[in-house]
């Protein structure tokens, strides 16, 4: 492995340990047990490319865009859950998520926006935050 591709898969592995709130110890195994070996070195090494790391967009910027695009797809409450934390941890305000579903809501549906909305607001509870209604 070049020195480019460890520095890519440590970046990973900070973002994984980081978006989970794990250890960086802690990413490999759980990727694994979660995904198998082969998708959780894919998705490692997709956490630490350019997406997250380039200059043009904040990380509070690139967390409302992946919120809003995970909320639209619907279905990946499990996915929604890391990037909200995240979402916060980049400066996101709980109050400025909850608009963002509230606004979704006209654009995507109630159903998913409904979804939305309650996975938020227990990620905010457990994260000890008020969704600030």
């Amino acid at each position: 492995m070049s020195s480019t591709d460890a520095d890519r898969r440590s970046r990973g592995i900070a973002a994984y340990a980081s978006q989970f709130g794990i250890e960086p110890g802690e990413v490999e195994p759980q990727m694994r047990a979660l995904l198998g070996a082969r998708m959780a070195e894919e998705a490692i090494q997709s956490a630490g490319g350019s997406a997250w790391a380039d200059d043009e967009l904040s990380l509070r910027d690139r967390s409302i865009a992946v919120v809003t695009a995970l909320i639209t797809q619907g279905g990946v409450e499990p996915r929604l859950r890391g990037h909200i934390r995240w979402a916060v941890e980049h400066g996101v305000a709980p109050q400025q998520l909850v608009a963002l579903v509230a606004l979704l809501a006209n654009y995507i549906g109630y159903p998913k926006a409904s979804v939305a909305m309650e996975v938020l607001r227990a990620e905010l509870a457990e994260m000890g935050l008020a969704p600030g209604d």
